[in-house]
């Protein structure tokens, strides 16, 4: 049975492969990568990386990958990413809050819960009030 501390990951930015964090911190790190998406969340686009913000109610899909970790890694990974993404448990300063949430694994449409990194409250509404917003909810640097 995995615990909650031993979720897999959804990524949906540069920890995808190809992009320029994926060989830095999953390359060897890990058992799986499959394409996934995450309901209920719209992207945005970011200084060089996106944000996912959380919208239910507004029906959006963020496409990405479902990374499970080598068990022997994940302590390391999952230190790794949250200093990567400078998420802090409980501090208010975060741009991301490391949350578990169900994604849909698109190889069979079975639902995980994972470990996403969404933006954090004040990043979120700043983000709807100004943001760009990347419609198709796939990200593709520039």
């Amino acid at each position: 049975m995995v615990t909650v501390s031993q979720l897999p990951f959804f990524v949906y930015g540069t920890l995808l492969r190809g992009e320029r964090n994926h060989d830095i911190f999953l390359r060897g790190r890990t058992l799986s990568e499959t394409p996934a998406i995450l309901t209920g969340a719209l992207l945005y686009d970011g200084p060089g990386y996106p944000y996912a913000v959380e919208a239910p109610e507004e029906g959006g899909v963020v496409h990405g990958t479902l990374v499970t970790a080598d068990p022997a890694e994940y302590t390391q990974l999952l230190a790794a990413l949250d200093h990567l993404e400078e998420y802090t448990p409980g501090n208010p300063a975060n741009l991301y809050e490391r949350v578990a949430r169900d994604v849909t694994r698109l190889t069979d449409a079975t639902r995980i819960r994972a470990w996403v990194y969404v933006a954090a409250p004040a990043v979120a509404t700043e983000l709807r009030a100004t943001g760009t917003l990347i419609n198709n909810g796939n990200w593709h640097p520039l």
